[in-house]
């Protein structure tokens, strides 16, 4: 089994970094593979709502210069996923941000049941907020988040500050930890167990 884990700070060893780490070494415990990619610092084109991936072929987004389609083909190979970012202004760095509406916008639909969470690193506030951000990809993908003791926050402003928050460092190792429990589950059922019936998606607008 393979999880995508994507690194959202500019900073690369930075505290968002530490903590994909932490969880990269507890799922490699378990025996699945992790391999971390560093988005934040890059440069990546925001979406321009076009249209284009809808009728492209594997629905690939229509930029083509930068890591979004490469990284995205990744995410719908793997097993599951982790999406992290630091917290600006009590919400995803702008990187990250159009990273993440390009993937999701091309993607969601070859995430549905995948085994996915979200991480976040933080001075002091916001951090929740940031995390109920990321988490709205994964519920709108229909992926299956798995828990853990509170939310995925870790805190600290300078590199590795992170690490001294003991109960931070805690809730991310057990969200990691239920992650690796999850993958292995879905795995075992497989062949015994389908997926919930799917239906026809209704789209209501409420400007007529």
């Amino acid at each position: 089994m393979k999880v995508i884990a994507i690194n959202g700070s500019p900073r690369k060893e930075g505290n968002t970094g530490h903590a994909l780490k932490i969880m990269a070494e507890e799922l490699e415990k378990q025996g699945i593979e992790v391999e971390i990619i560093q988005v934040g610092q890059m440069e990546i084109h925001g979406c321009i709502a076009c249209g284009y991936c809808a009728k492209s072929e594997n629905n690939s987004c229509v930029f083509n210069d930068d890591i979004v389609n490469e990284t995205a083909e990744k995410m719908r190979e793997a097993d599951g996923f982790i999406l992290s970012s630091p917290t600006y202004y009590a919400g995803i760095a702008g990187t990250m941000k159009s990273f993440l509406d390009r993937v999701f916008y091309t993607s969601s639909r070859y995430f549905k049941y995948k085994v996915a969470t979200s991480v976040t690193s933080v001075r002091r506030a916001g951090g929740v907020d940031t995390v109920h951000q990321l988490n709205n990809y994964l519920n709108l993908a229909e992926t299956v988040i798995p828990p853990s003791q509170y939310w995925t926050v870790g805190y600290g402003r300078e590199k590795g500050e992170i690490l001294r928050d003991g109960e931070g460092i805690q809730t991310i190792r057990k969200n990691a930890r239920s992650m690796a429990w999850l993958l292995k589950l879905m795995e075992a059922g497989k062949e015994t167990v389908p997926f919930p019936e799917n239906e026809q998606r209704i789209m209501t607008n409420f400007i007529r």
